[in-house]
């Protein structure tokens, strides 16, 4: 299954990328603030998080960073960092409000990942992976340099509801569905999904040894 790049899927690419950067560089800065770190600390690991996944996505596909290719990107990365840094001095933030930046940011970037990977001729089934690894793997940066268990690896359903959403978004698309509403309904639906599972706890079975 490959997608032909035209001119209207590679501007919806380039929307929903630019929307995720925004949004993951946010939950990045949220996440580094309570390690009170400082300004330049806090913009490594916004990078990190907005372009992270989607870097390792590029380097597994042989294709050129997307950042690299166009640095509205990484400014818009580096933007969101400083304003997010600037707006927390000034609004009392809660703990964990970072997830819901981070669910914005999974759901996107699954999306735009399964899209570059469809367009590169990757097979259905890893690109739906492509889609979950440029999703998550931001946030394993971020946490990684937090010192942290990346959320990934113990939080409510995540990963999960991400390649549920990839092979969603294909299925539609094999459907014959419009390319913007295919991602729109998956983006949401990973999204939701997402949150859902934080509030009602709603996890994989976790391994352990028969006692």
């Amino acid at each position: 299954m490959t997608l032909n790049p035209t001119t209207s899927l590679l501007e919806n690419i380039f929307w929903i990328t630019l929307i995720a950067v925004v949004v993951s560089s946010a939950s990045g800065v949220l996440k580094a603030g309570f390690k009170k770190l400082d300004l330049f600390g806090v913009i490594i690991i916004a990078i990190a998080t907005g372009l992270g996944g989607g870097s390792m996505r590029d380097m597994l596909l042989n294709q050129e960073a997307f950042w690299i290719r166009d640095q509205i990107f990484f400014i818009a990365s580096l933007g969101s960092a400083v304003i997010m840094f600037l707006a927390a001095r000034m609004i009392a933030i809660p703990k964990n409000f970072f997830l819901i930046p981070d669910a914005a940011g999974l759901a996107t970037f699954g999306i735009v990942g399964t899209l570059v990977a469809l367009m590169s001729g990757t097979p259905w089934l890893v690109a739906s992976f492509m889609g979950v690894m440029t999703g998550t793997m931001g946030g394993i940066f971020r946490d990684i340099l937090c010192n942290e268990t990346p959320v990934v690896f113990n939080s409510p359903l995540y990963a999960t509801v991400s390649w549920l959403g990839s092979l969603m978004f294909i299925g539609l698309i094999q459907l014959q569905l419009d390319v913007s509403l295919a991602a729109a309904i998956t983006g949401l639906s990973i999204f939701i999904s997402r949150l859902l599972a934080i509030y009602y706890n709603i996890c994989l079975p976790k391994f352990r040894f028969k006692s």
